[in-house]
């Protein structure tokens, strides 16, 4: 069984997370949604909140995507390469919206291979999410636009909520 770990804070999950975590789902036998809190970040919702959205996230996916059910949701509580090495992960799968994002994710890929042996895979992302990055999400919601279309279902409710703003019609 081929097992990978997809991480990220997920601050909030968007469509494009779930994109590379479905085309995950098609080429490896296990998928694990690692969520992790970024020190380097300043998070909107708390580690157990998103942990909570993408499970919900998945397993909605899972209603009509058989692949998805594979798919499992895990709390990364350290170093991202000594959780891979607890699951038995063979690789890293990150998604990649452009360059600028390779420019980021390159760094901590070599030295998760340096740190552990394991590799990262680069998906580049599907170009109808390409504009969609969490912090935009947060920035919109904070000024009160919608973001429904941008992320899975709950997930709107929880920034408002997280924003202290009234949900959208009261």
């Amino acid at each position: 069984m081929t097992t990978v770990v997809c991480p990220g804070s997920f601050d909030p999950i968007t469509l494009g997370h779930l994109d590379v975590v479905r085309r995950a789902a098609t080429m490896f036998d296990d998928v694990i949604v690692g969520v992790a809190k970024n020190p380097g970040k300043s998070g909107l919702l708390d580690l157990e909140t998103r942990a909570e959205l993408v499970r919900a996230a998945v397993f909605g996916a899972a209603q009509t995507e058989p692949t998805m059910a594979r798919v499992h949701v895990a709390v990364v509580p350290g170093l991202l390469v000594d959780f891979c090495r607890e699951a038995g992960a063979v690789a890293v799968v990150k998604g990649l919206r452009g360059g600028a994002d390779f420019d980021a994710e390159q760094p901590m890929a070599l030295m998760n291979r340096h740190l552990s042996g394991v590799e990262t895979i680069f998906l580049p992302g599907d170009q109808r999410y390409a504009h969609i990055a969490s912090s935009l999400v947060k920035d919109i919601a904070r000024h009160g636009g919608p973001v429904d279309d941008l992320v899975p279902a709950g997930v709107t409710e929880a920034l408002r909520s997280a924003l202290g703003q009234l949900p959208t019609g009261s």
